[in-house]
């Protein structure tokens, strides 16, 4: 048994990821365990598209946001100004 605890995606973490993400970051994100996810991917029943390159996995973030329920990424602008 596993003693790392499982700790989510926070909001900000989420929007700050990279074009794609491995499958433990998927994972944290969807809140499901990392074998489940594996075990998922290999039987393409993952929540969204994953694509398999060589021998990893790699998730869209664009379809993990999809699947987490955020259609845009947000955009904002901090004003500098004052």
């Amino acid at each position: 048994m596993s003693t790392r605890k499982h700790i989510p995606l926070s909001f900000v973490e989420a929007f700050d990821l990279p074009v794609t993400v491995d499958v433990p970051t998927a994972a944290r994100a969807l809140g499901i365990c990392l074998t489940t996810a594996y075990r998922l991917a290999r039987q393409d029943a993952f929540p969204c598209k994953v694509l398999r390159i060589g021998n990893r996995y790699r998730v869209p973030t664009i379809e993990l946001m999809r699947a987490i329920g955020v259609d845009e990424r947000a955009v904002y602008t901090l004003d500098h100004s004052s």
